[in-house]
């Protein structure tokens, strides 16, 4: 069983230690022993987010991660368990799973509801809360490189996150991602993935509601759009990756990366916080499959995102959204990545240069190399 126990760092934001074992819970049940000492000064203003009348989508302007910690070295790493030479973000001197308040944050900490009527012109407060996830106290690894004991936490700090913002005022969704390599934008080696609850449904989360709530309404109620598209998946084969007893990955048919994978219940659920623990067991050692196998493929890690695309926390959207992992990589080849150019960038039409039933092929033929315990 998970213990959580929270506490404030010395600028007020929240840290949530998460224990699965008995020694750790008790290192941190007296929020006192895990003091701030950095006496850090209080936290400035919420940024701002524009309306874009263009598209009908809100844009943040954050300026001030602009001064965000960049690839420091170990000594210097934020998220190591703080020492005498380096008071870190985790006043610890060591911990398994920590989930806090980011100090670069791009929404928040003011929470409240963005205005109802926008046109062009409208700036209101980033309304929001940003938090990150340490997945562990060793200074590199990610997801991938966790013991199943150390993952199988980690879930379960997704799970009590995405309740318990989800409660808060203003919060439409709830995103819990792992950036994954340099050539993905990661400023920190050590593990550690992000929650960012939006005072707005993003542009492809609605997308994914709008459309999965039209399918579910054509049905009379009666199938999910994705319970479909995982029914077909597994009908077919052609690019299942991996099949379990409660979850299933498959490249999905028409896949926009290089590299693309779905991780999906068997069960319908709205998001993470709604998995039972056969579930959370099952997809911990699932997921870990999954991204050895991603690694096997080439000589070198290869980045990724790992996004979780849950279900908004509107009340009309979420009997036909459907919990699901989107895995993509723009790996094309060993030396290549894809990037973005003119008609994905400008456009937003995707072109593939690798057919999903090869990556899917060469996925299930790929031998994922034994991980070291980090527990």
């Amino acid at each position: 069983m998970t213990v959580i126990t929270p506490t404030r760092l010395s600028d007020g934001r929240e840290l949530i230690y998460f224990d699965a074992s008995e020694g750790g819970a008790a290192r941190h049940r007296d929020a006192a022993a895990t003091a701030d000492a950095r006496g850090l000064p209080p936290r400035g203003p919420a940024g701002t987010a524009r309306y874009d009348a263009l598209t009908g989508e809100w844009i943040a302007v954050a300026a001030h991660r602009q001064s965000r910690t960049h690839l420091p070295p170990a000594d210097q790493c934020p998220l190591c368990p703080t020492t005498p030479a380096n008071l870190s973000e985790i006043p610890a001197a060591d911990y398994e799973v920590v989930v806090f308040e980011n100090r670069f944050s791009s929404f928040g900490p003011d929470l409240g509801d963005l205005p109802g009527d926008p046109s062009w012109g409208t700036t209101a407060t980033a309304y929001g809360r940003c938090e990150v996830v340490a997945f562990d106290s060793a200074h590199e690894g990610s997801f991938g490189s966790l013991s199943p004991e150390r993952a199988r936490t980690v879930v379960d700090a997704w799970a009590q996150r995405t309740e318990a913002l989800s409660a808060m005022p203003g919060i439409k969704q709830v995103f819990c991602f792992e950036n994954r390599g340099a050539d993905i934008g990661v400023t920190l080696l050590h593990p550690h993935g992000q929650i960012y609850a939006y005072p707005f449904i993003p542009p492809r989360a609605a997308v994914l509601a709008e459309r999965a709530a039209a399918f579910f309404e054509a049905s009379g109620g009666k199938q999910t759009l994705m319970g479909h598209a995982l029914s077909s998946e597994r009908s077919s084969g052609e690019r299942m990756v991996i099949e379990g007893e409660h979850f299933s990955a498959f490249v999905p048919f028409a896949a926009r990366w290089p590299l693309e994978v779905h991780l999906v219940p068997h069960r319908q659920v709205a998001d993470l916080s709604g998995l039972t623990d056969a579930e959370r067991d099952e997809l911990t050692t699932v997921y870990l499959d999954l991204l050895g196998r991603l690694d096997a493929l080439y000589p070198t890690p290869t980045p990724y995102i790992a996004a979780w695309q849950q279900a908004p926390v509107d009340a009309v959207l979420r009997p036909a959204s459907y919990l699901h992992l989107q895995l993509t990589s723009p790996r094309r080849a060993a030396d290549k990545l894809k990037f973005l150019a003119g008609s994905e960038a400008a456009m937003g039409a995707f072109i593939n240069d690798t057919t999903p039933e090869k990556v899917a092929e060469a996925l299930r033929n790929a031998t994922p190399a034994a991980r070291k315990d980090s527990a």
